[in-house]
Parts: C-alpha cells; structure tokens; sequence
C-alpha cells in the first residue's frame, strides 16, 4: 500500500532551547516560590499537611486546572492518541467524555463525605469506615499498582515523545533517541520537582501547564489540519477506513477537516475485524460492537464506569487535590470546571491522533520496524518461542509475515500450509490457531510483531509539523505535562506510603519526620518506576493506554465496591473492607489468565458485579449491629455550592450532547 512521506521540520533553533529552558525552569520556580509563600502565611499550610495537602487551602481555580494537568499526560498524548491512530477512533474519547459526568457525581456524591472525615488519604478512609486492616491492604495494593503501572507508564510515554522527538540527536555524549535515556530524565526531573516542593508547588504549576497543554495541543490540530488541506489525496486515499466510500475525486479540493471526516467518518455498522484492526466501522462512530477487544458498546453501560469512577474519586493522586481544597464549595466548583475541560481534551488528543494516521502511516510503520528488528533477530537465533503478528502486519510486511508463520509451524508441528494468494486476515487466522496449538503444548509466546507503532503517533506529529519558533512553547506545555503527572503521582505514594504505613508502624513521629519519609519515597519510588518503564515498549501490552487501564482492572472494582458499601450501607461488615478488595484481586486475576478473549472492560464488569454479590450476601445475612458513624472534622467548611450545581448539570447536557453527534 502507498505511503505519505513528508519532509521532517520538527526541530529546536538555538532560541527555542533558551526559551524552552526559560519556561520550565521560570514555571517550576513560581510553583516552589508560591507554595513556600503560602507556607509562611498560614499555620495549617506546615508541616505534613503543608507538604501532603498544600495546607487544605486549595481555590477552585488551583483545583481545576491541577486536576487536568494531573490528569493530562503524555499518557493520554501517546496512549490515547495511539488507540485513536488504530482501530479505536473517536471511541476512545469516551474515557474523556463520560469521565465529565462522572466528575460531577463525584463532586456532590463522594467529596461530601470524604472531606467530612478530614482524611489525608483515601486508605484512611477504610480505616474509619471498616479498619485498620482494610486500610493497610487497600495502601499496600494502592502502592503496586500506582508505582508499576501509572507512574512507569508517564515516564515511559514521556521517553516516548523525547525519544522520536530527538532521534539521532546527543546531550553530553547521551542519546537522546534511547528510550533508556529518556526515562531517567523524564523520571529524574520531576523526582527533584516534587522533593523541593510537595503538593504546594505542584498545585501553582499546573495552572500554568494545564492551560498550556491545552493550548499547545490545539496549536498540533491546527497544524496537522493544515497538513491534511496540502497532502496528496493519491496518498491520502490509502488510510481511508474499510467501508468509507470516499474517493481522490472528493478530496481534491475539500478542506483539511472535510478531507478528515471523508476519509474516517464510514457508516454504521457491525463488522469486526480479527484483532481489532482495519475496523470497517468509522473512526468516528463512539458506539462499538460489542465483541470490539476495547471499547464494545457493553462496556459504555457498565465496564467504562467502574475505572471512571475509581480513577476520579478514589485515586489518591487526583483525589488528593480535592482534599486539598479550602472548603467543599472550593472544591466543587473547581472539580466541575476541570469536567468542563474535560469535553475538550478529545479534540486536541484524539482528532489528532487520527490525523497521524492519515498523514505519517508510512512513519508509524518504519517505527514498528525498529521494534520488529529485535524480535526477528530473537527468532533468527531460534528458541522455542512463537511469536503473534497483528492483521497490519501481515498487510505491510507479507514476506516476514510468512517467515513467521513458517517458523511457528515449525515449532507446533504444524502441517499447515498458507497460500500465496492469502490475505492478510487469512493469515492472521492461521496463525492464531497456531498460537493456540502452542498454548495448549505450554510453548512461550515471544514479542507480537505489528505493522505500525501506533504509540508514536503524537510525536510523530510533533516531529513532522512544529517548526523553530512554536517548538519551544508546545514541548513545553508537554514536558509540563509530564513533569506535572508525575509529580503528583510521586507525591501521592510518598504520601500513602508514609501516612498509610509509615505513620501507623511509628504514631510518634514528627511533622518534619513524616516529610523527610516522604522525601525518602519519592526517590525510592522513582528509581523502581524509571527500572520498569523501558520495558512497557512491548507490543505485548498492546499500547500504553490499554496497559494502564488493564492493569487498574485488579483493584478498581473492588475497592469502588468497597467504598460504595462504606458511603451507603453503614452496617456493612467491616471485614468486607480488605475481603471485597481481595475478592476482587483473585477474580480478575483468573479471568486475565485463563479468559483473557474477554475485553478487560467487561472484565471489569464482571468483578464489580460479583464482589457485589459477595458484599450484599454477607451484609444481609450478618449486619453490624450498630451503624458505623464516620468522623467529621472543623478543619474546613462543608457548605455545598449552588454555582456548582447548576455548573454541573451545564457538563452533563453539553456531555449528551457531544455523544448525540458522534454517535
């Protein structure tokens, strides 16, 4: 198939290095000055709480805006816009959109009742609600995943953009196109960012980034869209989705968005391809079907919730902004606000994403390359391995397609033979039931070989489109963005790691005491991050994004669970605390090993359902006595704002709206 080649103009003038520094370095420094400014002007802001919870003094401005900049990451950048670039389209943006409403509920619903308790953490929580033990097992699994999974994967997707950004490029005898390199910095940066300056100067600085991510992906659409208008439709007519009927006719003189909707829009339909690619569906329908590997439409009923709601209201590295607030009202309406942001993320991460697509597929396939070499050369030097090819492979790659499969039939045993008129599904059948011949004979899969590195998509356009003089702000705003996520990632397991476990094995502990612990976590938990995350490059995982919410799926249903029981049923057992989330780690994991076909949205699904029926059945054949009465605290008023209700239902029907066009 053709390829769209363009000449490459990313690239940072003297100039553009000054002021990226200048930017960074001014914008970092103004979130330490404030934090140490508001230090000094109230008591409540020292100590623990002052480095932890920004000293609850918190504005609606600060929390929205840092809620998006924690949020919004090369995570989403790489991850979300890779998925878009593949099969997934617009459908991804559901993770966005239905992620608005859910803010909202958390708003009134769940922030009510955690600031009530006037908790550092969301772990201390169950303590009050079910007990310490509860507490200590949430805190424990909380630490794993949030340190292996989330953090690893910024830092991985951070490396990612530095990484195709700099290809070829050298910084003190560093290569700056290492993968290796760009994890340690990205992980190295943001360790001494949040060491300095806890919550505080994390809170001042993403009022800056948020608004300069958001900024600075809508100067990358703008550009690609004007790519989009100059391209070749001879080229572009090659990326066009499976059943859309546009033809070079109907491009040649439409504009850049028009060219976008013809060549993604399709039609509605029900056909699935094998592996989830060349869907013939539209990338630009939200509703999947339902046997879609992602994102099937069962999951928008239920599946896509349970990490929603996990994720906005009881992850502790979002969370802990809101319980940093000066009052509930503050932080009502800052939530609110960051939901309204929330609606446009899609357009400046997504769209752009598939745009990639349309414009770098002959880019996106040499950087699949790259990683193929290595896995062919593992398979040259023979072993006892099988090796997984997507449908793109075979499409792009025919010959190393069939070298492949002729060695997994060798493996297997396996007579099969492939025709040479076979098409590129055909061959991905066959050498599925090979892979499944190897299984069942305990045989090792290798690395999936893939057609296209999808996961390069947002920086593939950052190196194609930015040119000297906008190049420093929007590498800015997106270092930012890391820098931003993985400071308050850090800062949260410190946080968690020295409240939670810390603080309860040494209650005595000073003030100044529980900060240097804290300090001492962040280091730690950096180095263990920076270890992993070159090795979330694996095709294997089929894309950041999917790894870290796979990867949630252990605990966020049964610690949602968990809390819905504590919020609303308070003669629940408080043994249901620590069994629900156990329930919930066994279960999924069973299901990831032995029913892994099944999407892991719908995985999700099924935990939150079961762990429910173990809760309910328990509770309603031994309730407490007695209903637990959570604390409340006088540290902050816990007045409920009425802007921020109308506000929220302005999210919703804007939310409705949204998915009525593009459904």
């Amino acid at each position: 198939m053709p390829y769209l080649a363009v000449a490459e103009t990313g690239a940072m003038s003297t100039l553009d290095m000054i002021l990226f520094l200048v930017a960074v370095v001014g914008v970092i420094g103004f979130g330490i000055r404030q934090g140490n400014k508001e230090s000094k002007d109230e008591a409540e802001s020292g100590g623990a709480a002052g480095y932890f919870l920004a000293g609850r003094g918190l504005t609606w401005w600060l929390v929205g805006f840092s809620l998006i900049a924690a949020n919004i990451s090369t995570e989403q950048f790489v991850g979300m816009s890779g998925q878009a670039a593949d099969w997934l389209g617009m459908a991804i943006a559901s993770y966005e959109w239905m992620a608005a409403i859910t803010l909202v509920v958390v708003a009134f619903v769940f922030l009510p009742k955690l600031l009530r308790c006037g908790i550092y953490t969301i772990p201390e929580f169950l303590e009050y609600r079910y007990g310490v033990v509860s507490r200590t097992v949430m805190a424990i699994s909380t630490l794993v995943i949030l340190v292996g999974v989330p953090t690893a994967s910024v830092i991985y997707s951070g490396a990612k953009v530095v990484s195709v950004f700099f290809a070829g490029q050298h910084l003190f005898g560093l290569d700056l196109g290492s993968i290796t390199v760009g994890c340690w910095i990205i992980g190295l940066s943001a360790a001494a960012y949040v060491f300095v300056g806890g919550l505080k100067a994390c809170a001042w600085t993403d009022l800056i980034w948020g608004a300069a991510l958001i900024a600075g992906g809508a100067v990358v659409m703008w550009l690609a869209l004007g790519a989009m208008k100059k391209a070749d439709p001879n080229d572009l007519i090659a990326t066009k989705v499976a059943n859309s009927s546009a033809t070079v006719a109907d491009l040649e003189n439409a504009s850049g968005w028009k060219r976008f909707t013809l060549l993604n829009g399709g039609k509605d339909g029900e056909a699935v391809a094998v592996e989830g690619e060349n869907m013939a569906g539209g990338k630009l329908h939200m509703v999947r079907p339902k046997s879609d590997p992602a994102i099937p439409w069962t999951a928008l009923v239920l599946g896509l919730w349970i990490p929603n709601f996990f994720y906005w209201g009881l992850n502790q590295y979002i969370v802990q902004r809101t319980l940093g607030s000066k009052s509930l009202a503050e932080g009502q309406k800052g939530i609110v606000f960051a939901a309204a942001l929330k609606l446009i993320i899609p357009f400046v991460v997504v769209i752009p994403g598939i745009l990639c697509f349309n414009l770098y597929s002959k880019d996106l396939h040499a950087e699949a390359i790259k990683k193929n070499k290595v896995t062919f050369g593992e398979m040259q030097k023979g072993g006892n391995k099988v090796y997984p090819i997507t449908e793109n492979f075979a499409l792009t790659n025919p010959a190393q397609a069939r070298e492949v499969m002729a060695h997994n039939a060798k493996i297997v045993s396996s007579t099969a033979e492939i025709a040479a008129t076979a098409s590129p599904k055909e061959m991905l059948a066959a050498n599925t039931l090979m892979l499944d011949a190897a299984k069942a004979a305990k045989i090792p899969e290798g690395t999936k070989l893939i057609g296209y590195d999808y996961d390069a998509a947002f920086p593939m356009l950052l190196r194609k489109l930015l040119t000297p003089g906008i190049t420093w702000f929007v590498l800015a705003a997106i270092f930012g963005a890391v820098v931003s996520s993985l400071a308050s990632m850090l800062n949260s397991a410190s946080t968690i790691a020295t409240i939670d476990i810390y603080q309860k094995l040494k209650p005595k502990s000073s003030q100044d005491q529980l900060v240097n612990v804290g300090k001492f976590f962040t280091v730690l938990f950096v180095l263990i991050s920076c270890v992993i995350a070159p090795n979330l490059g694996n095709p294997g995982f089929g894309g950041i994004f999917t790894f870290i919410q796979e990867f949630q799926g252990f605990i966020s249903p049964g610690v949602l669970m968990v809390f819905l029981f504590g919020f609303l049923v308070p003669r629940a057992p408080r043994f249901l605390g620590w069994l629900g989330i156990l329930v919930n780690v066994l279960l999924y994991g069973y299901l990831y090993l032995f029913q892994g076909d099944i999407p892991f949205l719908n995985r999700m699904a099924i935990c939150f359902g079961v762990v429910f029926v173990v809760m309910m059945g328990i509770t309603l054949v031994k309730p407490l006595a007695k209903p637990v009465v959570l604390p409340t605290t006088d540290l902050i008023a816990l007045e409920s704002s009425k802007v921020a209700k109308w506000g929220g239902v302005g999210v919703v029907i804007a939310t409705l709206l949204l998915y009525v066009v593009f459904w």
